[in-house]
Order: structure tokens, then sequence, then C-alpha cells
């Protein structure tokens, strides 16, 4: 899963199928949850108190954020590998349009930021 020093120093919320007690790690506590994005966030608003939440995870979990209309902005990191077929980003989701706010790059990565607008 992750070493013994997460990079995150903050509460984590795993969107999972099968219940799991906590796992902390040095200064991060991972909670698995089983019901689904909408109590994950719930979660992760509350341990924020008002701060600022990311989303990470891979296209399912974006889509599935995307699609019901949770995420203002997105940022994408993409890297000359190919991996295999995976999972589209943004399959699924209807009515979004995205406006690039930042994009920064490297020989190995890409790094792309979008707000999200709404249709």
């Amino acid at each position: 899963m992750v070493g013994p020093e997460p990079p995150y120093h903050a509460p984590v919320f795993v969107l999972g199928h099968h219940e799991r007690e906590p796992l902390t790690l040095s200064d991060t506590t991972f909670t698995f949850v089983t019901g689904g994005i909408h109590e994950a966030l719930d979660l992760a608003r509350e341990a924020a108190g008002g701060g600022r939440i990311d989303i990470a995870g891979g296209a399912r979990t974006v889509n599935q954020y995307l699609a019901a209309g949770l995420i203002d902005e997105i940022r994408v990191h993409v890297t000359p590998v190919i991996m295999g077929e995976g999972t589209r980003l943004f399959e699924g989701v209807r009515g979004v349009r995205l406006e690039q706010v930042a994009a920064r790059g490297s020989d190995l990565v890409s790094h792309i930021t979008y707000r999200v607008l709404r249709d």
C-alpha cells in the first residue's frame, strides 16, 4: 500500500468494497470507506474543517466525482509510459468543460491544471 512514511500528513479516506479497520502510519490515518463517493467526501469535509480537499485516485474514482459535479479543479500528470489500456479519464462524464489554468513539464512528466466548468 504505502511505505512507513506516507506523503499525505493528513487524514486519507480510501474507497473500497470491504470493511477494514483504519490504518495509521506516522501522522496519516487511512480510513476505508465502503459507502461510496458521497460518504468519503462527507468524511473528508469534516476532517478538513473548511480546508482544501484533494481527491486522488484512478480514472474510475475521478470520473465518479466529476459526473456527480463534486470537483472544482483537476490536475492531470502525464508521463511518457504506456502501461496498457486502463480506464479512460472523462469516460461517462457529461456536461463538463475544462479551462486550462496552468501547465508545466519536463522530460519525465507534464502537469496540467484545469478548472472544471459546468454547462
